[in-house]
């Protein structure tokens, strides 16, 4: 039986969908497409984000030179600016922030954006789905035993010091053996009270492989996605947390 939280430590969904490089993506894209989701999402917003790449200068020459990489992207809000669509150069991706209104109001959303992007852009096949949640989760203290809150945690042998500064633990795990992976990561954060301990964990789902998901098998992948998001969630925590989200029936 899945689980329902009151107060469930959702800081960001994200649900992704990357064309491939081949797409017949141009300018008028986002425009043709904002059109279609103007309604629920009417806000419109530039963001750049800059990065610095490294590259050789030449094949002959082992000489190193970085770049700065610009990437733009257009966001769609929605009028509480709670939501929104962003789009890149052949990439769509559909965010919900805190506070998460669940799986039935976000997963409209993902089939609002995606229709958009299909009806717009011909493609047969996506070259990267993929669905992220990462969670915010704070506890009251400077000092956790994080063996009483989460399944999911660094393990430290007994002639290790158990005193942490900082600390980060990740994985890849294969939910159904074979086509998908999941990456979960689980780390200390900057807590939003003072006295408080504050941790993300940090669960990505994608496919395994590249061009893996045809158009339209897209939606569903996405739905199986979720089932196995909550699955591992849950395996990640133990029953303390789940009282301070509060468990509804």
């Amino acid at each position: 039986m899945k689980k329902r939280y009151k107060n469930p430590p959702i800081q960001e969904a994200v649900c992704e969908f990357r064309l491939k490089p081949d797409s017949k993506w141009d300018i008028t894209v986002p425009g043709l497409i904002y059109e279609k989701l103007r309604e629920e999402f009417p806000n419109k917003k530039k963001r750049i984000n800059r990065g610095i790449q490294k590259r050789q200068t030449s094949k002959d020459s082992k000489g190193e030179e970085y770049q700065i990489i610009t990437d733009e992207r257009i966001q769609f809000l929605a009028k509480d600016k709670k939501s929104f669509v962003q789009i890149g150069s052949g990439i769509l991706s559909i965010n919900c922030l805190d506070p998460y209104p669940g799986w039935n109001l976000f997963r409209p959303q993902i089939k609002h954006g995606f229709d958009a992007l299909t009806s717009v852009v011909e493609f047969k096949e996506l070259h990267r789905v993929g669905l992220r949640y990462i969670n915010r989760i704070e506890l009251a203290g400077t000092r956790v035993e994080l063996e009483n809150y989460f399944q999911f945690r660094p393990f430290l042998g007994q002639d290790v010091p158990q005193e942490m500064e900082r600390f980060i633990v990740g994985c890849e795990l294969l939910p159904d053996g074979k086509t998908d992976i999941c990456r979960v990561q689980l780390t200390d954060a900057r807590p939003r009270k003072s006295g408080n301990a504050g941790f993300l964990l940090d669960i990505d789902y994608s496919p395994r492989q590249l061009q893996n998901i045809s158009a339209d098998k897209a939606l569903e992948w996405v739905e199986q996605a979720h089932n196995q998001i909550e699955k591992i969630f849950e395996a990640c925590i133990c029953d303390s947390l789940r009282k301070i989200f509060e468990e509804v029936e």
